[in-house]
């Protein structure tokens, strides 16, 4: 068990000897959470464990009416990947002491590399992804997939999670589906699939988050205002306008 004084990563011991991270918390569009679950579901992944905190709101998911944790990490011991997904935002006041125990946990497993996702608005029909990384090499193998992002901020738990990485020079790359407006966005999280798809040689299937996207839309966002009613409004993430 990995742990901070304030946040627990309660987890198993992978199969995997070097893996992919992948991470998809709630932010705009949710297109990190709605990500990672398809990823999740698609690959038929083994529950590797949770996170926990005290700071965390206080509520109980439930999949199929079994209790399960908010924050779960996944894995793919065949595809050396393993994902991390969260039903709850995370407070602005605690982004920094996750993403430290999150990448203080990456690097005890062997971690080769750190995927961050989340949305970013823009004007336009158009579902681009928007790429960053922490390094040189990490930018040149994501160039032809992705639009390189060239200036701005990526806020909340995803930019914390890259800032750690780029303090600590683990390569990590941060992968931002672009959403027009604030309700949840299955086909931001389809272009970020099929992203993940090529840099991974992986074969996760997106018709499902296309052809069921009003529905999603509908479930995400249920999940997403009942989260909030736990949440003192001073509390809740603040994400900067058309970066993350």
């Amino acid at each position: 068990m990995a742990q901070d004084s304030e946040v627990y990563v309660i987890a198993r011991k992978p199969e995997s000897s070097n893996p992919v991270i992948v991470e998809g918390f709630p932010g705009v569009g949710l297109v990190g959470n709605i990500a990672g679950q398809q990823v999740i579901d698609e690959l038929d992944m083994q529950y590797l464990g949770a996170v926990n905190s005290r700071h965390f709101p206080p509520v109980a998911v439930l999949m199929e009416g079994q209790v399960t944790m908010p924050i779960r990490i996944y894995e793919s011991p065949k595809n050396e990947l393993i994902v991390v997904v969260s039903d709850i935002p995370i407070p602005p006041s605690i982004a920094y002491t996750v993403s430290t125990a999150l990448v203080d946990w990456a690097k005890s497993v062997n971690a080769r590399e750190i995927v961050s996702i989340a949305g970013m608005p823009i004007i336009g029909a158009e579902h681009i992804v928007f790429g960053a990384a922490t390094t040189e090499e990490g930018l040149k193998n994501i160039r032809n997939e992705v639009e390189i992002f060239q200036m701005g901020t990526i806020s909340g738990i995803a930019g914390s999670i890259m800032t750690e990485c780029f303090v600590r020079n683990i390569p990590a790359i941060g992968l931002l589906g672009s959403t027009h407006g604030q309700n949840p966005d299955p086909l931001a999280a389809a272009a970020v699939i099929s992203v993940l798809n090529n840099l991974y040689d992986l074969s996760i299937d997106t018709e499902k988050l296309v052809k069921q996207a009003e529905q999603i839309e509908l479930e995400m966002q249920r999940l997403a205002e009942a989260v909030k009613e736990t949440i003192d409004e001073e509390d809740m993430p603040k994400y900067v306008p058309m970066y993350g």
